[in-house]
């Protein structure tokens, strides 16, 4: 499937994060980034240079094993595009999940992002996790902090194939049929270009959460149009949804911010 930018009509207003959360019906989560920090108390440049070191005592051309990156996922696409499918890219893909699933036990949850979580679930939306990383590290993640989350029944991480991770949209396809979600229903929260450009692919509308200037300039730069810098107008958004259907029920409260 081709990207497509994120168009809006000549002289229409493009709708904002906020409505654009109001008008979905489902809602799709990048993992490490808009839910946490997963590499906080492992950082990334360690994990992929000791999976590099791993990959040499496997039988790994040094070449191709040398530290050129401080990103895990970029090593493991490096891997998989010099062997394809072979046992040093399933090793290698095997060795990444477990450094993740060690990370996801005292990974830092977003700011905001376990409200967001809670009033997702609230407020009825359909969720799913569509991430580079891989399933168990997810799930070992919500295990911990919201075991009871609907996202938790929809977690589409990274398989076998690293050739499929985005900006290819597979596990968004996967996600969307896995929830009985259209693409135009829904709504993918995303910190990456990567993202940005799996969502452009489907037509699915994209919110981008971007920390700093540099990532909302990378995020601009590949068409998305909607970045927030903070997840807490989206929880906001989401909590006046259940107190409109339930015009009894007073604010949320705040929740976990940690």
């Amino acid at each position: 499937m081709s990207a497509r930018r994120d168009a809006t009509p000549p002289g229409a207003v493009a709708p904002g994060p906020a409505a654009l959360l109001a008008a979905a019906e489902c809602v799709l989560l990048d993992f490490d980034g808009p839910l946490c920090h997963l590499f906080a108390g492992r950082p990334a440049a360690g994990v992929a240079a000791r999976l590099a070191d791993e990959l040499r005592r496997f039988g790994c051309d040094p070449g191709v094993a040398a530290g050129a990156t401080d990103d895990p996922l970029a090593l493991l696409q490096k891997v998989a595009k010099h062997y394809g499918d072979s046992p040093t890219t399933a090793h290698a893909e095997r060795c990444l999940t477990a450094e993740e699933v060690e990370a996801a036990a005292d990974a830092t949850p977003t700011e905001y992002a376990l409200d967001l979580l809670d009033a997702l679930d609230a407020g009825g939306w359909r969720q799913a996790v569509t991430t580079n990383n891989s399933a168990a590290a997810v799930a070992r993640f919500l295990g911990r902090h919201r075991p009871a989350a609907r996202a938790g029944a929809h977690i589409h991480g990274r398989i076998s194939d690293p050739g499929l991770l985005k900006p290819d949209p597979h596990c968004l396809v996967r996600a969307l049929e896995s929830t009985g979600s259209a693409a135009a229903a829904a709504v993918m929260i995303g910190d990456s270009p990567a993202d940005c450009l799996a969502a452009q692919a489907l037509g699915v509308p994209f919110i981008g959460y971007a920390v700093n200037e540099r990532k909302r300039r990378a995020l601009e730069d590949v068409g998305a149009r909607r970045a927030v810098r903070s997840l807490r107008g989206l929880v906001e958004t989401a909590r006046q949804r259940v107190q409109l259907e339930e015009p009894g029920v007073g604010p949320l409260p705040a929740g976990v911010r940690g």
